[in-house]
Formats: C-alpha cells, sequence, structure tokens
C-alpha cells in the first residue's frame, strides 16, 4: 500500500482539545510534533485540527520526511 496523504489521513491520530486561557480552544495531535490549531468552539476546533492534520502531513509528504504513524 502506498503510504500517501490519504493513508495517513485514515490513521487513527490521537487528537487532544484544551479549553485555551484566552478563551475558545487549541487542538493538537501529539504524534505530529508541531501539529495545532485554534477556534472559538469545539466544533469548529474539529474541523480546523483535521485541516491542520491534513496541511501537517502533505508537508512533511513533499519535504520527504518521515511520518509516525499513531501507536495502536
Amino acid at each position: 500500500m502506498e503510504k500517501d496523504l490519504d493513508y495517513y489521513m485514515s490513521l487513527p491520530y490521537e487528537e487532544k482539545i484544551i479549553p485555551s486561557p484566552e478563551g475558545g480552544f487549541v487542538g493538537t495531535v501529539p504524534d505530529l510534533p508541531g501539529c495545532i490549531t485554534q477556534a472559538e468552539t469545539k466544533a469548529e476546533l474539529l474541523d480546523m485540527i483535521e485541516d491542520a492534520k491534513k496541511c501537517w502531513l502533505q508537508a512533511a509528504l513533499d519535504m520527504g520526511e518521515e511520518i509516525d504513524e499513531p501507536a495502536q
């Protein structure tokens, strides 16, 4: 199987959501260092974190970087 963007997006990466001290919420994907986003509501954050994950993964693929897969 080719390890392309669709492959990595299908993996069950853990997503952490925490309230921001400034208001709203912050979301991170711990297995993808630096993959972080924020939004005013949890609903917005769920969309934003998927977009952040997709952009992070695409950038890593474009640069030929090794991408860690989530621990099963």
